[in-house]
Protein backbone atom coordinates (compact mmCIF):
# COMPACT_ATOMS: atom_id res chain seq x y z
CA UNK A 1 0.00 0.00 0.00
CA UNK A 2 1.29 3.48 -0.88
CA UNK A 3 2.38 5.77 1.93
CA UNK A 4 1.25 9.22 0.78
CA UNK A 5 2.68 10.86 3.90
CA UNK A 6 6.20 10.01 2.70
CA UNK A 7 7.20 13.18 0.83
CA UNK A 8 10.42 11.59 -0.42
CA UNK A 9 8.48 9.55 -2.94
CA UNK A 10 6.46 10.71 -5.91
CA UNK A 11 3.53 8.53 -6.93
CA UNK A 12 2.72 8.98 -10.60
CA UNK A 13 -0.41 7.75 -12.30
CA UNK A 14 -3.93 7.21 -11.18
CA UNK A 15 -6.40 9.89 -10.32
CA UNK A 16 -5.35 10.60 -6.75
CA UNK A 17 -4.24 14.14 -6.02
CA UNK A 18 -0.95 13.08 -4.43
CA UNK A 19 0.93 12.17 -7.57
CA UNK A 20 -1.02 13.72 -10.37
CA UNK A 21 1.24 14.89 -13.16
CA UNK A 22 -0.21 17.73 -15.19
CA UNK A 23 0.61 19.09 -18.62
CA UNK A 24 1.07 22.82 -19.13
CA UNK A 25 -2.54 23.09 -20.35
CA UNK A 26 -3.86 21.28 -17.26
CA UNK A 27 -1.63 23.33 -14.95
CA UNK A 28 -2.82 26.55 -16.61
CA UNK A 29 -6.45 25.54 -16.09
CA UNK A 30 -5.73 24.58 -12.48
CA UNK A 31 -3.93 27.89 -11.79
CA UNK A 32 -6.46 29.95 -13.80
CA UNK A 33 -3.66 31.33 -15.98
CA UNK A 34 -2.93 31.40 -19.69
CA UNK A 35 -0.88 28.43 -20.86
CA UNK A 36 1.79 30.71 -22.38
CA UNK A 37 2.20 32.43 -19.01
CA UNK A 38 2.61 29.09 -17.24
CA UNK A 39 5.23 27.96 -19.78
CA UNK A 40 7.09 31.27 -19.53
CA UNK A 41 7.16 31.11 -15.72
CA UNK A 42 8.39 27.50 -15.89
CA UNK A 43 11.14 28.45 -18.34
CA UNK A 44 12.21 31.34 -16.09
CA UNK A 45 12.27 29.01 -13.07
CA UNK A 46 9.56 31.01 -11.31
CA UNK A 47 7.14 28.09 -11.11
CA UNK A 48 8.18 24.51 -10.21
CA UNK A 49 8.15 22.32 -13.29
CA UNK A 50 10.17 19.71 -15.15
CA UNK A 51 10.78 19.67 -18.87
CA UNK A 52 10.18 16.26 -20.43
CA UNK A 53 11.32 16.39 -24.03
CA UNK A 54 9.70 19.52 -25.39
CA UNK A 55 6.82 19.54 -22.90
CA UNK A 56 6.54 20.89 -19.35
CA UNK A 57 5.16 18.72 -16.54
CA UNK A 58 3.83 19.89 -13.18
CA UNK A 59 2.95 18.05 -9.98
CA UNK A 60 -0.25 19.25 -8.32
CA UNK A 61 1.02 19.07 -4.71
CA UNK A 62 4.17 20.97 -5.67
CA UNK A 63 2.06 23.68 -7.32
CA UNK A 64 -0.13 23.82 -4.22
CA UNK A 65 2.94 24.33 -2.03
CA UNK A 66 4.32 26.97 -4.44
CA UNK A 67 1.03 28.87 -4.35
CA UNK A 68 0.89 28.74 -0.57
CA UNK A 69 4.47 29.98 -0.19
CA UNK A 70 4.15 32.71 -2.82
CA UNK A 71 0.99 34.14 -1.22
CA UNK A 72 2.65 34.75 2.15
Amino acid sequence: MADYNDSSRIYIGGEDRFGQVMTSVEAAEYLKMHVKTVCRLAKEGKIPAKKVGSEWRFLRPVLDRWLTESMV
